[in-house]
Formats: structure tokens, sequence, C-alpha cells
């Protein structure tokens, strides 16, 4: 809160996923901020699931971002870790559940099939050229990641580490703390 009884927004995510043939990779900066001021410098935003085949990042309220990775975690269980299934339903939930439906987060989840964005809106979006940004720096992330990925034969881990060094340079609330991880 504000002098004045405003309630200050949480900023300070970028998340970017990247796909070349089979690998793909996901990648965050560390950023978090409280209004204008950058409070954490090296948060890690990117979680390993479902055994190590689904990779996800979230970017928003941390509290609803652990709430909403452990019902994702939850779904993936009881779907046998199909990812676009557990999407399906989490989105379902999260669109019609009361508690749920107030959570202010977006989440990304690759496997080595799948790249998707899943939101409370309901939606589940799967991009078609294997290339989705989320948070404040999403999407210079992503147009980065995009030109690297038609100009470069760079993997996808080293375009989302180089994208995400490009959307720092851009976005104030985005850092250099990266963490990319790949599943090839």
């Amino acid at each position: 809160m504000t002098e004045s009884g405003q309630q200050v927004k949480i900023h300070g995510t970028t998340i970017v996923a990247v796909r070349r043939g089979e690998s793909v990779a996901i990648g965050g900066d560390g950023q978090v901020s409280l209004g204008a001021t950058a409070v954490k410098h090296d948060a890690r935003k990117i979680r390993s699931v479902a055994g190590g085949k689904v990779l996800c990042g979230f970017a928003g309220s941390a509290a609803d971002s652990f709430a909403l990775l452990e019902r994702f975690e939850t779904k993936l269980e009881q779907h046998k870790s199909n990812l676009r299934r557990a999407a399906i339903e989490l989105a379902k939930d999260w669109r019609t559940d009361k508690v749920l439906r107030r959570l202010e987060a977006l989440l990304l989840a690759v496997s080595k099939e799948t790249t998707l964005m899943i939101s409370g809106s309901g939606d589940v979006i799967e991009p078609t050229d294997g290339v989705i940004g989320i948070g404040s720096g999403g999407m210079y992330a992503a147009a980065a990641a995009r030109a690297l990925l038609r100009h470069t034969d760079l993997p996808p881990g080293a375009i989302a580490e180089e994208a995400l060094k490009i959307a720092s340079e851009i976005c104030v609330y985005t850092n250099r703390e990266i963490v990319v991880e790949t599943i090839a």
C-alpha cells in the first residue's frame, strides 16, 4: 500500500519459451519489483514438474503463481503427464472456480511435444512458431527470440537466454539474472 492507500502493483517477470525441432527451452529473469523498486534480483520462476517431463514458468503475483503451479501439478498427475489435457482442465477450473478466478498469474508450460500458455480467462494457447512470452518483458523477449530463431542456428536454450538479455535492455522490470531449462 502507498501512503494514499492505493495498492502497489507487483511487477517483475519475463518468461519466454522457444522450440526448435525436438528441443524446447524455457527461461526467466530473476527480478521482482514492488512499484518502481526492484526488491529481489534472483527469484527462480522456472520449475520442473511431472518428473522432469514438463517445465513451467510463471508470471504474476508470487502467491497466486505458486497456487496455480500446485493445481497444475495435480492436474498433470491426474492426467498421466498429458500436458494438453492437464492445461485444459486447469483452465476450466481456473475460469469457473470462485477462488481460482481471482488469481493474477499466467503460466507457460512446455514438454517435449507441446508449448502452452494458460490463463485465468480460460485461454490455452499453443504458439504456431513455438515461441511465446509472458510477463512484463514477455513480448520483448518473444520478439527477440523469433528473430534469433529465424536468423541463427542457435539452440533453443541459447535463444531463450539471449532473448531475455535483450528484453532486459528494454524492460525496466526485467533483469539479467537469467535461468534457462531445456528438454531435448
